[in-house]
């Protein structure tokens, strides 16, 4: 992967972790913060994955490739972290 794919990996990560969590079931016990983070990570290896898969051409399959892992990471992100405080 050149440095133009990484850039622009981080750049739609963001983008990526808010449809993520748009897509992931149920409600997620995260900030906006961790969702691009999330984000980010799933579009690095959606962008490696799938070229690795379908090659580089395919933008539409990397795009949901993204996605997909972004609402995994999300869902399983979103799970494991909770807010603590006093419930009323």
């Amino acid at each position: 992967m050149e440095i133009t794919g990484i850039l622009t990996a981080i750049v739609i990560g963001a983008i990526i972790g808010v449809l993520g969590r748009l897509v992931a079931p149920g409600k997620q016990n995260m900030g906006i913060i961790l969702t691009i983070v999330v984000g980010i990570v799933a579009a690095l290896l959606g962008t490696w994955l799938a070229s690795a898969l379908f090659g580089t051409e395919n933008f539409l399959l990397t795009l949901v490739v993204q996605i997909v892992l972004a609402a995994i990471g999300v869902a399983i992100v979103g799970g494991t972290s909770s807010r603590r405080g006093i419930r009323a």
